[in-house]
């Protein structure tokens, strides 16, 4: 209980034993916490005793990044939280399942840990009301699909799942009202037709996977922005427009594009729609024998 509102912390080695402690938050002034690098030498206690320290703070931001940390409590009522951050720690898929006390949380980074099951991702974010922002990336997800349900929380808007193990699959778990979407350097050759409906969809990170072709938007009718760089793309379809009308920024460079009829008739209708063209040739000149 002290006048401090802002607490950073970095590099502590805890040296004595962890023990249970019953701590009022109650009129204290904390706003935000962050702590990194943290390591604990005493492997034999209770994880609750230190856990329940952190989960029932009576803050908006907490960051406990680089830290090792095998779990999180719920908090025990109704959190305060709006900002959570773990970067690069060891969470797994049972962190914040059937917790109902984040109702106030909006952003929460997940970043360099270790989940493995996209579903129980969404599971975790279902009760999280408030939350827009969620950092998935550099995990181990993967998502089998055969009509297993997802549930996502409504509020969902920003998601980044790069960096993880996902394949076609994960567009039949994927948030409904989702608007920005990152699925960056996974293992991703097809965008299924018919599966995800994503109506707010607005930007689409594909960068890095194993596409033959450009996706389709009949699933995306608000999609404005594509990233679809280092991917197998030999000719992408000129029919990509009619089915991508709102489509204003294509990135597609680092593609081993070859010279045909059709890439020259993609390049004229990009640049017909008065859309923008990203890590394509300049001067993309195909040269054909006479006759």
């Amino acid at each position: 209980h002290s006048s401090v509102e802002y607490f950073n912390i970095n590099n502590v080695t805890q040296m004595s034993d962890i023990e249970h402690y019953n701590f009022d938050y109650s009129g204290t002034s904390m706003k935000a916490l962050t702590m990194k690098k943290i390591k604990i030498t005493d492997m034999y206690f209770s994880q609750d005793d230190l856990y329940e320290i952190f989960a029932d703070m009576n803050i908006t931001d907490m960051t406990i990044a680089d830290s090792e940390m095998i779990h999180m409590l719920c908090p025990s009522r109704k959190s305060s939280f709006r900002y959570l951050n773990f970067l690069k720690n060891d969470l797994t898929d049972f962190l914040f399942q059937k917790c109902d006390n984040l109702a106030q949380l909006e952003t929460l980074i997940l970043q360099k840990n270790k989940f493995e099951s996209l579903r129980k991702v969404s599971f975790m974010t279902s009760r999280m009301k408030s939350l827009t922002y969620l950092d998935m990336s550099n995990n181990l997800l993967r998502h089998d699909g055969a009509g297993v349900q997802c549930q996502w929380a409504e509020s969902l808007a920003e998601l980044d799942l790069s960096s993880n193990q996902l394949a076609d699959a994960v567009f039949e778990c994927l948030p409904a009202n989702v608007q920005k979407l990152s699925l960056r350097n996974n293992q991703i050759s097809n965008v299924p037709s018919g599966v995800a409906e994503l109506k707010s969809l607005e930007e689409l990170n594909l960068a890095s996977n194993r596409l033959a072709d450009l996706p389709g938007c009949g699933g995306f009718t608000s999609l404005q922005f594509l990233n679809v760089e280092m991917n197998s793309i030999l000719t992408p379809s000129a029919d990509f427009f009619q089915s991508c009308p709102r489509v204003r920024e294509l990135q597609a460079g680092h593609n081993p594009f070859q010279c045909s009829c059709e890439l020259q008739a993609f390049i004229r209708l990009e640049r017909r729609s008065g859309g923008k063209l990203f890590g394509w040739p300049a001067a993309y000149v195909c040269e054909y024998p006479e006759g």
